[in-house]
């Protein structure tokens, strides 16, 4: 993490139970450099147990890793750098608009058989990772499930959990996937409208269709991290976590990257 990257993160950071007079013990190391681990690891794809010696060593960052994911401050940290990079974009920290998509990977010999299966259509057997974003591109809702599971059946669960936070959110675009009693289901009970975006029969290859290229942009800048080419891990919360982590990484170098591109303020004569 550069310094431009640390000085965007920073007030964005949840605040220790023992700094804001808790309790709690006082971390080992700074949070500079745990999170630079976990974002190594992310980054690179490796072993927890490969953690170079420049970090902390791997079972403090695991802790770490792990205790933001069980308590979802890792979650409470995205959502802020979500916002941040939405005002800094012109748009309302709220969105109230989506797209959603999912993407089956296939998964490691760590993945138990209780959360892996086969999806048919794309001939792999490991997971399934529906995204919901908002129109940046930017992370709203993500669900791990087995490949097995059909995009309707898991926007069950996904949409309201996005309906329940995101009051805002009235219209999501999806691709054929979603067709059927889920779009009348949607309207009814959330109040939000799924508009089915129809790829043409006629046209052969890849083709940019409207609103659905942007959750397929997403999954691109999920896969530049390594640990997300495959899915390694034995539980689909820690998935997720790894999805989240990936995310911020994005975020906190777009906003270190629009603080340096402003012009610095003239000095009076």
């Amino acid at each position: 993490m550069s310094d431009a990257e640390w000085m965007a993160v920073r007030d964005l950071l949840p605040v220790p139970g023992w700094l804001a007079g808790r309790g709690g013990r006082p971390e080992g190391y700074c949070h500079m450099q745990l999170i630079d681990a976990v974002r190594y690891l992310v980054d690179n794809g490796i072993k927890w147990r490969a953690m170079p010696s420049d970090f902390p060593p791997w079972p403090r960052v695991y802790a770490f890793f792990a205790r933001w994911r069980d308590t979802g401050l890792v979650t409470e940290l995205h959502d802020r750098l979500r916002e941040t990079v939405r005002t800094a974009e012109g748009r309302r920290p709220e969105p109230s608009a989506g797209v959603v998509d999912s993407q089956s990977v296939k998964a490691d010999a760590t993945v138990g058989h209780a959360s892996r299966g086969f999806d048919a259509g794309k001939k792999i057997n490991g997971r399934k990772r529906h995204l919901l974003t908002d129109t940046l591109g930017l992370l709203l809702t993500v669900h791990v499930t087995p490949a097995s599971t059909t995009d309707r059946d898991a926007a069950r669960s996904l949409l309201p959990a996005a309906k329940d936070y995101f009051r805002q959110l009235a219209r999501i675009w999806a691709d054929g996937g979603y067709t059927g009693h889920l779009t009348d289901w949607s309207t009814q009970h959330l109040g939000v409208v799924l508009d089915i975006v129809r790829r043409s029969d006629d046209v052969q290859g890849f083709q940019v269709l409207p609103r659905r290229w942007v959750v397929e942009r997403s999954f691109a800048w999920l896969l530049r991290s390594r640990r997300l080419v495959r899915d390694y891990e034995r539980r689909t919360d820690t998935s997720e976590a790894v999805i989240l982590w990936s995310m911020t990484m994005l975020m906190s170098r777009r906003l270190a990257a629009q603080h340096q591109q402003r012009p610095a303020p003239a000095l009076a004569a």
